[in-house]
């Protein structure tokens, strides 16, 4: 080979090989729980206790932007202020063994879920975060505990995280209330919800959209917005190895988006026989959600694609 062609070829090299470089996701310790970052960049931070619970709070997307409300955890005068509960990204529900754990008022009547120990913190081509938390009543007396998995990853140019978490109902039998107060929760940006009327939008996996998709069962959810000049969207994964899959979906236009699969009557309305489900002692349940966040709206951001692969993950 001449010296010419040997040069041109190391120049492609040289230039292709930042797009074939793999992505590098960490997660550190931090203040206040776990920062992770993608490539250097900030994603999110699992924020040991905020309220009554673990969060996670910010949550950048893809344009760095960050996707979910700053209230409570950062008051700023242009956002909206309800629902103090609604932090970020959360897991909780409102009625465990009678007692809510889903809302934090009034103080000191709610339950809290409370970490226990990391189990493992990661880096890599994902990182991940495992915890046991424990579920306490207002009085201190433990109802149940969870062990979560989190990963954190990018697909293209969209980011994800995979919420695994197990309940175990390990102190006696757990009956988790038919009620829509629940259960995975993320609260979007404020420009992005549909009552903003700036163009925001909720869709489901069957099509229905804004209100109808309301207490529905389906695979996906997505809701997307204008964010500072360009539409981003955030969708929620329900995997068809969780626990009542295809979910519910406690999903409003002012900005809560839930999954629920223990909201049965509770999705039609009070005059309905409440259906609750009693995990007996020893037993646990599994449930696996995986949080997409990408650019556009659900065609643009390629989430029925998205939620396709994610499906063929087997535990």
């Amino acid at each position: 080979m001449t010296a010419k062609p040997f040069i041109m070829i190391f120049v492609i090299v040289l230039a292709v090989a930042p797009l074939l470089r793999a992505t590098e996701v960490t997660a550190q310790r931090s203040e206040h729980g776990v920062t992770v970052k993608i490539d250097g960049h900030p994603f999110t931070e699992y924020v040991l206790q905020s309220g009554t619970k673990p969060i996670l709070w910010p949550i950048f997307g893809p344009t760095g932007k960050r996707l979910t409300r700053a209230y409570p955890m950062q008051v700023k005068n242009t956002e909206t202020k309800d629902h103090v509960h609604h932090r970020s990204l959360w897991f909780s529900h409102g009625s465990v063994n009678g007692i809510d754990f889903w809302t934090e008022t009034p103080a000191g009547k709610t339950g809290t879920i409370v970490h226990r120990k990391f189990v493992k913190i990661a880096s890599g081509a994902k990182a991940q975060v495992v915890t046991e938390n424990d579920w306490l009543s207002p009085a201190g007396k433990k109802v149940c505990e969870d062990l979560r998995c989190l990963t954190f990853g990018a697909w293209g140019d969209s980011r994800w995280i995979d919420f695994d978490i197990t309940l175990r109902a390990g102190e006696g039998p757990v009956t988790f209330g038919d009620t829509k107060e629940g259960t995975f929760g993320l609260r979007v940006a404020d420009s992005l919800r549909v009552d903003s009327k700036q163009g925001g939008q909720i869709i489901n996996s069957l099509g229905q959209t804004n209100g109808a998709a309301w207490g529905k069962r389906a695979d996906w959810v997505d809701y997307h917005g204008p964010l500072d000049g360009q539409t981003v969207g955030i969708a929620i994964f329900d995997h068809p190895q969780s626990f009542r899959h295809p979910t519910g979906w406690h999903v409003r236009t002012y900005g809560l988006f839930a999954a629920n699969p223990f909201a049965r009557q509770g999705f039609v309305g009070k005059e309905s026989a409440a259906e609750p489900y009693v995990l007996p002692q020893g037993k646990e349940i599994a449930l696996r959600y995986r949080v997409f966040l990408h650019r556009g709206d659900e065609k643009e951001g390629k989430v029925a694609e998205a939620f396709t692969d994610y499906a063929k993950l087997n535990k």
